[in-house]
């Protein structure tokens, strides 16, 4: 009987086993959460900065998953990123009622 290497058969029948680890995924929360904190930031219109803080927004709720392997820290640091993205867009928000005034 020949053994057939995972790599012939189709993907739906390959044995594949998740690569990441309860780390990982605390750092892609963290790492997103920080990108769209910065593009929040960049944006130049009211539309791209909203976008971006529901993009934090969504960050923050994953997070609250219980079991997923999301640490204490991970909640922690992502609750300070989106404060910060909160002031940071009502503060645009502030500045751009004033001008339109």
């Amino acid at each position: 009987m020949s053994r057939i290497s995972d790599n012939q058969l189709p993907l739906n029948e390959q044995n594949r086993d998740v690569l990441l680890s309860e780390s990982d995924i605390n750092t892609i929360l963290v790492n997103g959460a920080q990108i769209s904190l910065t593009k929040l930031r960049r944006a130049r219109n009211v539309d791209a900065q909203l976008c971006y803080y529901a993009e934090i927004g969504v960050y923050l709720e994953v997070s609250l998953s219980r079991g997923a392997g999301i640490t204490e820290e991970t909640m922690a640091a992502l609750e300070e990123i989106h404060r910060i993205a909160t002031h940071e867009y009502m503060d645009n928000r502030k500045l751009s009622a004033v001008t339109e005034d």
